[in-house]
């Protein structure tokens, strides 16, 4: 390709780039179930990470204009608001399977989000990450901005010719305006394996409080499992000494195999409101959907309010990707106004926006009914509400008639 055409092809690339990032979201219409606010599109995939970061515009270099580091993936995202904006730390990962942390902006929430101009450069500790990936952000009471992320490194007790085994464990790091990152030290638990760990944002009999997921294993739950709760004297070394399950695993539920925190709990008048994930098993492998838990507001560890069944599952598009039926979240936002901006990736590959309120997601975790537990339980909860309906459409024919 000659110099003239190198250059027109990238205009044209950088043009159309800048017109795809352009395109508003807009609600799904008819969605139905009034708790929250689907959109057409996702708000992140891998056609919005910056040309600059895939390709070598030079022509000297690059005669053939080829992609020479490609990304495959976005999703996963911590999320928060901060200068008037919402900004999440999406888990990119390339071609090369790595993942790293990126800063994207949008002064909407729901459309027209922005890379930073470089990802995340992340500090080490004196034992380096193999693989980072799944930020939560928590602005603390401390005055601190949060970064607590999964950190993946080689099980070293593998064998001689297993590559796969790993450990996982959490990392921290914390900033002010999420372009310099201080990296604190890992925490520690008793645990042999510590994956969607959240930083509570308000300090806890002077303590930082963190939800944990105490495993045995890196993917199989093993005897631990459940969301846990533990406090921590400090943040710079956090440890962890006793962890308490406050919200366990459960048979033939959405959460039979493993359960998780997810976005760190927006503080309401009556409790701490958590969107978690759930797992469960299917012949078609694994299914990953999300659920609502209300914490006490004077009592963090205690679970005051947890409807039943899912709250957000894969639908559509959604189910495939890379790990296929899935739907996870580590970030959402609650503004001033009272809409809360729920970040949920979809089978690993890209992330989307669920809008609500505070006043709906409140109702939904207050007044739906709690799992049954039995196909007779549910079925009575499902009779109870059609009664209901039904003594409810004849007092409005009465009052009908009277008048």
């Amino acid at each position: 390709m000659d110099k003239k055409s190198f250059s027109k092809k990238a205009r044209e690339m950088l043009r159309d780039q800048e017109q795809f990032l352009d395109i508003p979201n807009k609600a799904v219409p008819g969605h139905g179930n009034g708790i929250y606010e689907r959109y057409n599109n996702p708000v992140l995939t891998r056609d919005h990470v910056p040309l600059s970061w895939r390709f070598d515009i030079n022509h000297d270099r690059n005669p053939h204009l080829l992609e020479r580091l490609g990304i495959n993936a976005v999703f996963n995202a911590g999320a928060i608001e901060h200068n008037g904006a919402i900004h999440v730390v999406a888990r990119v990962e390339g071609n090369d399977r790595k993942s790293f942390f990126a800063v994207a902006s949008s002064e909407s929430g729901i459309d027209r989000f922005h890379f930073a101009a470089k990802p995340v450069e992340l500090p080490l500790t004196d034992e380096p990450d193999v693989n980072v990936y799944d930020m939560r952000l928590t602005r603390h009471e401390d005055g601190n901005i949060y970064g607590v992320f999964c950190t993946e490194r080689m099980d070293p007790k593998a064998a001689q010719n297993d590559t796969s085994s790993a450990v996982a464990q959490c990392g921290i790091v914390r900033t002010k305006d999420l372009v310099s990152w201080e990296r604190l030290s890992d925490i520690r638990t008793e645990s042999p394996q510590q994956r969607n760990v959240v930083l509570h944002p308000e300090f806890i009999d002077g303590q930082y409080a963190f939800y944990t997921r105490p495993q045995d294993d890196f993917i199989q739950s093993g005897s631990g499992g459940g969301i846990g709760f533990g406090l921590s004297k400090t943040i710079e070394r956090a440890e962890i000494s006793k962890q308490v399950v406050v919200d366990p695993r459960v048979y033939h539920t959405i959460k039979e195999v493993k359960n998780g925190a997810g976005a760190p709990p927006i503080k309401t008048a009556k409790g701490w409101l958590h969107i978690a994930h759930g797992v469960r098993n299917t012949a078609a492998g694994m299914r990953y959907v999300l659920y609502v838990l209300l914490c006490d507001l004077n009592d963090p560890s205690r679970v005051i309010a947890s409807p039943g069944g899912y709250f957000i599952a894969p639908m559509g598009d959604e189910r495939t990707g890379d790990v296929s039926n899935v739907v996870f979240c580590n970030g959402a936002v609650a503004r001033d106004d009272g809409s809360v901006f729920i970040y949920y990736a979809s089978s690993d590959t890209r992330l989307h926006v669920a809008t609500s309120s505070v006043e709906r997601l409140l109702d939904y975790a207050l007044n739906t009914p709690p799992d049954g537990l039995t196909t007779q339980e549910c079925v009575k909860q499902r009779i109870n509400l059609i009664e209901r309906n039904v003594r409810q459409k004849t007092q409005r024919r009465s009052s009908h008639n009277i008048q």
